[in-house]
């Protein structure tokens, strides 16, 4: 069979807006095809599919809402994981 999925994902050095990274990535068949990061701002293909994807994604609402996702998903989940591995260390 056939596997698509896709990978959210927050890096962070701090929880300061500034010192995080979003990307979410969309593979098939354990091959990443298309990527949103926020350090960049768009969409970037890695294969033919992709880079076809990512031309259409980053002109339509697509590339908009997710560059509110860093701030949306990852400020608030970073500030929790801080704060929670601050209290238990």
């Amino acid at each position: 069979g056939f596997r698509h999925y896709t990978v959210n994902s927050c890096e962070f050095n701090s929880s300061k807006l500034n010192d995080i990274e979003y990307t979410h990535s969309y593979y098939y068949n354990k091959l990443e095809y298309v990527r949103f990061s926020s350090s960049v701002g768009k969409y970037v293909g890695y294969t033919e599919v992709g880079i076809k994807n990512a031309e259409k994604w980053n002109n339509g609402q697509e590339v908009i809402s997710s560059r509110g996702e860093k701030e949306r998903y990852c400020f608030h989940n970073v500030g929790v994981f801080t704060e929670s591995a601050l209290t238990k260390s």
